[in-house]
């Protein structure tokens, strides 16, 4: 099952990194997309005649969803992917109505012995990042439906997962930092090209944020090290040496002074 985002500018320390990492007791509840989520409920309300207010949403953490009060409600819902089978069993014996996210590789022939399948295995980015191709089930078609290809409700998924990652990519902070600052994303493609770069301890600093982050509240992702001028002259090399460069010619830089003194004469 998908694994619940973190926010990378709260890890200052290695307690903090080391929490990202620890698992969390939650369900899909708080991993779907909302505007993926949305697209299904809406596809849902318009496809049976329903109203998005009776649908309910039992899988939160700490929720007991064999204790929920179903009284005139429809689940619509995201559960545990390991516990579908079972979750489907209750529902299907207690006639509760449902359209549920379920996995696309795994177990949904199975679960067609109960229930409507909706193969759509539509790709949705989750919350950590995760892409798992989804499809549904529900008891609201007739059960003499073992399964039926649903292109709008696809469409609908999609289009809501597509606007999900532009809106993260939109969001997502990135920060430039000078060549005195080395963090260990920053260097590692040089391994890629070959290039060799030590830092020497004595020669760097561990730092967790930049002066000029203070007043932002910002801080450098997994820390870094501010660097001598010796090594940030090597890092330029570097850098340099990365990257396909080509140099100026003599008549080219003799043409960049000429237009210098054209502009100030």
């Amino acid at each position: 099952m998908p694994a619940t985002s973190q926010n990378p500018e709260k890890f200052h320390d290695y307690e903090g990194f080391v929490e990202k990492f620890k698992p969390k007791k939650t369900t899909d509840d708080c991993y779907t997309p909302p505007l993926v989520y949305d697209a299904v409920a809406d596809w849902t309300a318009q496809e049976y005649g329903l109203d998005r207010s009776d649908f309910v949403r039992p899988f939160y953490p700490g929720g007991d969803y064999e204790s929920f009060d179903y009284s005139g409600k429809i689940v619509v819902d995201n559960p545990p992917f390991s516990r579908l089978s079972k979750i489907i069993d209750f529902y299907v014996e207690h006639r509760v109505p449902f359209l549920l996210f379920s996995p696309t590789l795994s177990g949904l022939t199975r679960y067609a012995d109960k229930c409507t399948v909706f193969p759509t295995g539509a790709d949705i980015e989750y919350e950590n990042g995760a892409v798992v191709p989804t499809s549904f089930c529900t008891n609201l078609d007739p059960h003499e439906i073992r399964a039926r290809t649903v292109p709008a409700l696809y469409a609908a998924v999609t289009a809501a997962n597509d606007a999900t990652r532009k809106e993260k990519r939109r969001t997502v902070p990135k920060y430039s930092y000078p060549l005195e600052l080395v963090t260990t994303a920053a260097i590692y493609p040089y391994a890629r090209y070959g290039i060799e770069f030590v830092i020497p301890r004595e020669e760097s600093v561990r730092v967790t944020r930049l002066d000029a982050q203070i007043p932002s509240k910002k801080s450098i992702f997994g820390c870094g090290w501010l660097i001598s001028e010796r090594l940030t002259a090597e890092r330029e090399k570097a850098e340099r040496e990365k990257a396909t460069w080509f140099p100026l010619s003599e008549r080219e830089l003799a043409l960049v002074r000429s237009l210098q003194k054209e502009v100030n004469p």
